[in-house]
């Protein structure tokens, strides 16, 4: 049995789970999500939890056992609490700022990278080098973050670009500046 499959998944006050065909469809105070049914898989709700089984022993199944348990918890998690990555920008100049929906970036460019933020999407800016975007959706979430990060990322002699806020960048020495090749 998978260890994260096996798991319930404990659904709050408001939070609805149902499956249509090979839908699941997760509703609560956020807004709600949906996806397809991995195969193998099915759900059942009882008493306040959601639970994922599995058809057979196979191989594939146990891998699509805990995937589908955790893909559900996810879409829980979204629709109660919502999902937030976390941005930094570091250089001289380097500057972020949201008009309307649009995300524009000067990190060195000669021009500013505007990017549209997608619906179910929303960036914050605090004091110009932080960012935060946050939505229900984890998948869409950290994708239109790796998009920002991939606009400008942290170089490794001076540090400077987009990074996460977790992220440590490993800093090399560069040259040693020293003696004289004759």
């Amino acid at each position: 049995m998978s260890r994260i499959g096996k798991l319930p998944i404990e659904l709050a006050s408001g939070v609805e789970v149902r499956v249509d065909g090979g839908q699941v469809h997760v509703k609560g105070p956020k807004g709600e999500l949906s996806g397809k049914l991995v195969p193998h898989t099915s759900i059942r709700v009882d008493d306040g939890r959601a639970r994922v089984d599995r058809d057979g022993d196979a191989q594939r199944a146990r891998a699509m056992h805990g995937l589908m348990r955790s893909l559900l918890a996810n879409m829980v998690w979204g629709v109660t609490e919502g999902f937030e990555r976390s941005l930094e920008i570091v250089g001289v100049g380097y500057r972020a700022a949201v008009q309307g929906r649009t995300l524009t970036l000067s990190v060195g460019y000669s021009h500013p990278v505007e990017m549209p933020i997608p619906a179910g999407l929303e960036v914050g800016v605090e004091g110009n080098t932080k960012l935060a975007v946050r939505g229900i959706d984890k998948q869409r979430v950290g994708q239109f973050a790796a998009e920002i990060r991939r606009v400008r990322p942290p170089e490794p002699y001076k540090g400077k670009g987009i990074r996460y806020s977790d992220e440590t960048v490993r800093r090399k020495v560069g040259k040693a500046g020293v003696g004289g090749a004759v």
